[in-house]
């Protein structure tokens, strides 16, 4: 499977200007979350292990962004000095590949291919470039593309009325090295230059996928997005069973017990479930390959609650869970009170040593439920979807939005979203 991706986000956006001013068109914001978010956290759930960014118009704003947001992404970035079409921006960003195939996504389309068939594909037909294509009915937005029974493409068409046909769904495979050992100029069109032109000459392979495709090019498309991608994005991410090798991070205090307003949980007397968790837990149980409490203990380092105490109150804890017939499989915590420390969050100390002792956990297949920023950003540092409970810092959702996937007042609501 190709696992390096270009994104392209370079573009000005100019039909969207009038709904989005500020910002390039990748991080125009839909229901909140910059439109590359759901892109970066697709493309990782489906395995893509490093990207390229070329960028272009307002090129700090995404840099920023993705400092903040995906600091332990694995990326490189190439930006423009001057606009240089679709195939110099590819041409560009090409250079930072390492592999001899690449995939290529647009900044502001969201098509649900299957990429382990879709680079399988490639692979078969051993074509220059694989092409996800998009079937549509009455249309004339998009120009089509004719492909033969053998899945290679034999033309495309300029945009005009059809009934039915194929779309370029803008979703790339292509070989590297041949792609840059082309005589193309600095500035030049992917699709007309090098696409329409090698039909001919190149092998243009289409694999057709009749899977969920948003654009949010116009404003038309960027209103319908506001809904239907994160109503999509929650399908995309819970049709859970166990066997499927899902991972559920849980922080401990104000998601599973009631934290103890300005002070720590000391003792067993003091620790209270919130009513349902249990029961949630039974139910998580049965869907997640692995379940793990990953918790920040700083009252053990300050020497306010006793290392004994903790153990304590962990092992009654799981006694409870396992009579309501949940399962916890480990609990990491960090009594460390500097910030810095490698295991305290948002830093992934603990995610790494629960990866470490069980091998079978995939952080792109995982979910982390907190109640704080720190348990967001933490999830995000491990690429997992991550869940905000609203349990002890209603205000802190806003301050963190886009570091959050999905809200729920508590975590038997979220079990029951599962369910």
């Amino acid at each position: 499977m190709i696992t390096e991706a270009i994104i392209l986000a370079g573009g000005l956006g100019t039909r969207l200007r009038t709904v989005v001013t500020d910002v390039p068109k990748c991080m125009a914001p839909v229901a909140d979350k910059p439109f590359l978010a759901y892109l970066i956290n697709a493309l990782q759930n489906q395995g893509i292990e490093r990207f390229i960014f070329s960028l272009g118009y307002k090129s700090e704003v995404i840099q920023q962004y993705l400092q903040a947001e995906f600091p332990g992404l694995n990326y490189a970035v190439v930006v423009e000095d001057k606009a240089l079409g679709t195939g110099g921006a590819i041409k560009l960003a090409c250079s930072k590949v390492s592999g001899n195939d690449v995939l290529i996504f647009n900044g502001d389309t969201y098509f649900d291919i299957d990429i382990k068939a879709f680079s399988a594909f490639h692979t078969s037909k051993n074509a220059a470039c694989s092409i996800a294509l998009k079937p549509m009915q009455q249309f004339e937005r998009y120009g089509s593309v004719e492909v033969d029974p053998s899945g290679i493409i034999t033309a495309f068409h300029e945009k005009k009325y059809i009934e039915n046909g194929m779309i370029n769904g803008g979703i790339y495979a292509l070989k590297v090295q041949p792609f840059l050992q082309l005589p193309f100029p600095d500035v030049f069109s992917f699709e007309n230059a090098y696409l329409e032109k090698s039909v001919a000459s190149q092998r243009i392979s289409g694999k057709a996928f009749d899977q969920f495709f948003i654009d949010i090019g116009i404003p038309e498309d960027f209103s319908k997005a506001q809904k239907l991608l994160p109503d999509f994005y929650q399908k995309y991410f819970t049709p859970i069973q166990k066997g499927m090798g899902y991972t559920l991070f849980l922080d401990r205090d104000g998601v599973i017990n009631h934290e103890k307003k300005g002070d720590y949980i000391n003792n067993w007397s003091e620790f209270t479930f919130y009513d349902g968790v249990p029961e949630a837990l039974k139910l998580f149980s049965e869907k997640f390959d692995y379940i793990f409490i990953v918790t920040n203990q700083r009252g053990v380092g300050r020497g306010i609650t006793r290392e004994e105490e903790l153990k304590l109150i962990h092992q009654k804890m799981l006694a409870e869970i396992e009579k309501a017939g949940g399962k916890i499989d480990q609990i990491y915590y960090c009594a460390d009170v500097d910030d810095s420390s490698p295991n305290r969050k948002p830093n992934t100390g603990m995610a790494l040593m629960a990866k470490t002792h069980y091998p079978g956990v995939d952080f792109k297949k995982s979910f982390m439920v907190g109640n704080t920023g720190s348990d967001m950003q933490f999830g995000r540092n491990i690429g997992a979807f991550t869940v905000f409970l609203t349990t002890t810092k209603p205000d802190e959702k806003d301050e963190n939005r886009q570091r959050i996937d999905r809200y729920y007042p508590g975590l038997v609501d979220f079990a029951k979203d599962l369910s």
